[in-house]
């Protein structure tokens, strides 16, 4: 990074350094694990107003996970066989396609015996990370079954070993229909060979049918192992649906850890829920550790807190223990507690504290989710609802593939089913996205995640006046108050007399450096506008010479810079792009100089080069009628023509939102100059022509 450099306020001059820009220092990084994630209270708890905020959080999430619009429900081709009787319930083996190729599979627990009317509620069951997923099973006599009826956290043997059946086993006696399905790469689901695999060079490409999981392309295309586990529990509710007797007004979900993260997701998504139980995941501290509970942007202004409130006032219930939840009592469950009373429904919403235990889903967190699916969908048990002893199920039972049902082998798992699923994917999304530009500019709203600032909270702030070449400079700051940023910039104005009213924000990738020339002159391209009368208000960009992200967790030559653990998600699920920390600027400049009491202008004209045209492209979006013009010269970039995600003009998303010429429709009303591309040249000289240009035309013809 270039050293600041200063200048003073002495005499009313400025100093005769060598350039005018300042550079802000490093803004606050959020991390996965040291961050606080606080419920975002906005004043929006009304029952009139909190459906508008319910809709923020579930765009951004089906946004992170890539549903953003949903994808095509294909056929679900589902297949149940394999049925295995009990004394009082039944199980079944299940597998089905989420999206064409790809399987979901499971176990389907029903009663024996169907509720009289033949009505009976479904539930979905995902699963945490154990050792081996829906197969886990301690033994019969091990130590770790043992432990936990030592201490009292499982009342039998076979709760103890198998506590992720024991649930199944016993909502399925109490009536319900249960749907106990495999996470990505555990027990069935064989096609993703690895849960979390990092990046992988055979599955790098930039075509659909080229790239996979964890590649730049897919972050480039919100395509992540999280929005496939999220689409595969959708389409789970979907075949829940399809199942002869289960009521359509009583389906829930619950699961524990990393299923608890899903039950929250599907719960805020998903609005045929009628009841939601998320374990052990609900808290203002850790969100989640896997790449499967992560994705780009999923928790910028917003965390669990804010996920789980989504989903009222509907009934939720959920527990805690001594992990990163210990503290959920006192923060962010009074919170929670808050929202669910003030819009009318405080006993909707219900939690034990049961932090005395480790991370569980053992049988006192099982047995208040009893009593909770008991009131709510009036089952008619006497509480508490408590387990008794089953048969363990050993993995020959459970398991879905047999002689008669193989698992898939082949192309149809591994890289070759990673690439063809993710070509169906993209190929799916492109169809729905095409010609959207409305859905291209919410998309890119989610992504910048800032409105336009109030005047009130952006303060200018004056710090050096001066002359060059009979041109009036100005050196300043402007102070973002609700986000304590600040961004550094320089104004250069006609000589006295000749100004017309019109200010270019000139966006670029250096800041004023590249309108000047030696001795600190306006150069060719800024003397074209001051003489046009045209103002200057250029921005310092955040962090001007970065050849990465700022936020970048490995250096270049680390070995682990492509290992799961650093992948995409991590960074850009909490925290703003590079790009997007330059548009936050670029529009609270903007509202800076629309409101400065001083030189109000008539006009401002967003301008980008110099690498900046992406940012002004975004700019001109976000501001819309705000601004009188805009001169964007894109320099023939593409989004898609990176190959890393540290690379400082890297956006996720911004592939599947249509690249520069989607973002470029979105700006379409307001009929910018484009340069750069389909042969038009472009360049400063050009840019400055053009903004002279479009400051001739009256405001009332754009």
């Amino acid at each position: 990074m270039k050293p600041t450099i200063a200048f003073a306020l002495a005499s009313a001059a400025l100093t005769a350094a060598s350039g005018f820009a300042q550079t802000a220092p490093l803004r606050p990084l959020i991390d996965l694990n040291t961050g606080y994630f606080p419920f975002h209270q906005d004043g929006s708890i009304t029952p009139e107003r909190w459906p508008a905020r319910q809709k923020q959080v579930r765009e951004r999430i089906l946004l992170a996970a890539g549903l953003f619009p949903l994808p095509t429900k294909t056929p679900l081709n589902a297949v149940v066989h394999g049925r295995i009787e009990r004394d009082d319930y039944i199980v079944d083996r299940v597998f089905f396609e989420s999206f064409p190729g790809h399987y979901v599979t499971g176990n389907l627990y029903r009663p024996k015996n169907p509720p009289a009317g033949g009505k009976m509620p479904g539930i979905l069951s995902p699963h945490g990370h154990w050792p081996a997923g829906r197969f886990t099973d301690y033994g019969a006599g091990s130590k770790s079954t043992l432990e936990q009826l030592a201490i009292g956290a499982e009342r039998f043997e076979s709760g103890a070993r198998s506590f992720l059946h024991a649930r199944c086993v016993q909502l399925a006696r109490m009536g319900c229909a249960v749907f106990f399905y495999d996470m990505l790469g555990t027990a069935d689901s064989v096609q993703i060979t690895e849960h979390r695999s990092g990046r992988r060079p055979e599955l790098s490409g930039k075509e659909p049918g080229t790239f996979g999981l964890y590649s730049p392309m897919a972050d480039l295309r919100l395509e992540s192992n999280f929005g496939l586990q999220t689409w595969n529990s959708i389409r789970a509710l979907d075949f829940l649906l399809t199942l002869p007797g289960v009521d359509p007004a009583r389906l829930a979900i619950t699961g524990e850890s990393g299923g608890g993260t899903q039950t929250l997701m599907l719960a805020a998504v998903d609005d045929r829920l009628a009841a939601a139980f998320p374990c052990v995941m609900t808290s203002t501290a850790m969100q989640g550790g896997c790449t499967c509970e992560n994705a780009c942007y999923l928790r910028i202004n917003q965390g669990n807190i804010d996920i789980a409130a989504a989903f009222a006032p509907k009934p939720m219930g959920m527990t805690a223990a001594n992990d990163w939840t210990k503290e959920l009592a006192t923060k962010g469950y009074p919170d929670l507690k808050a929202v669910w009373s003030k819009l009318g429904k405080p006993d909707n919403l219900t939690a034990t504290f049961n932090t005395h235990w480790a991370h569980n889903y053992n049988h006192v967190s099982r047995t208040t989710m009893y009593g909770f699916m008991n009131q709510h969908f009036k089952l008619g048990f006497t509480a508490p609802v408590l387990e008794r002893e089953f048969v363990v199920p050993t993995k020959e039972e459970m398991t879905v593939w047999t002689g008669t049902h193989p698992k898939p082998t082949g192309d149809r798992v591994g890289a070759a089913h990673e690439k063809a699923l993710l070509k169906h994917w993209s190929e799916d999304s492109d169809r729905l996205i095409a010609g959207r530009t409305d859905l291209i500019g919410r998309a890119w709203e989610i992504m910048v995640g800032r409105p336009l600032p109030e005047a009130s909270n952006v303060r200018l702030e004056i710090s050096g006046r001066g002359d060059r070449d009979g041109y009036a400079v100005q050196t300043g700051t402007v102070r973002i108050a609700n986000h304590g940023e600040e961004v550094a910039y320089t104004r250069f104005d006609p000589k006295p007399g000749k100004g017309n009213g019109t200010v270019a924000l000139w966006l670029t990738g250096r800041g004023s450096d590249s309108l000047l020339e030696g001795g600190n002159r306006p150069n060719a391209a800024a003397r074209k506008l001051l003489e046009a009368g045209v103002a200057i208000v250029c921005p310092t960009p955040y962090l001007a010479d970065a050849t990465e992200q700022p936020m970048n967790p490995v250096k270049n030559k680390d070995a682990s810079r492509h290992g799961w653990a650093s992948s995409a998600c991590y960074t850009f699920g909490y925290n703003p792009s590079l790009v997007m920390h330059r548009v936050h600027d670029a529009m609270s400049v903007a509202v800076a100089v629309a409101h400065d009491g001083a030189v109000k202008p008539a006009r401002i004209i967003v301008v980008g080069s110099n690498g900046a045209g992406v940012v002004a492209a975004a700019v001109t979006a976000m501001l819309k009628g705000a601004v009188g013009g805009a001169v964007i010269d894109t320099e023939g970039f593409r989004f898609a023509s990176l190959n890393d995600p540290w690379h400082p003009l890297f956006v996720p998303g911004a592939v599947k939102y249509g690249d520069v010429p989607g973002l470029l429709r979105v700006c379409a009303p307001l009929q910018p100059t484009v340069l750069g591309e389909n042969g038009v040249k472009g360049g400063p000289d050009a840019v400055a022509a053009a903004v002279v240009s479009l400051a001739q035309i009256p405001r009332s013809s754009k």
